[in-house]
């Protein structure tokens, strides 16, 4: 147990963040594999903005890295670009 008031809070507010962090990266995974396993342009477009959008939120609350953001738009860009 912490031996002061500081480091009681400390482990509350981490403990919350730690819920909330964990939420948003399942959020994010759900839409990039729904992304992802779409087949057709018209289908994946949407998908897509969606998934891009999250990224970006994510990466403006901190969650993840912008170049992790990066590389996962890129893949998502790459899986438009191959649809017929």
């Amino acid at each position: 147990m912490p031996q002061h008031k500081s480091c009681e809070k400390r482990m509350k507010t981490s403990k919350e963040e730690n819920i909330q962090n964990r939420a948003g990266k399942s959020v994010m995974k759900g839409a990039l594999k729904r992304a992802l396993a779409s087949k057709s342009k018209d289908e994946a477009l949407p998908l897509i903005r969606e998934a891009t959008s999250t990224l970006d939120k994510l990466v403006h609350k901190g969650i993840i890295h912008m170049n992790k953001a990066a590389n996962h738009k890129s893949a998502l860009a790459t899986h438009l670009n191959r649809l017929a």
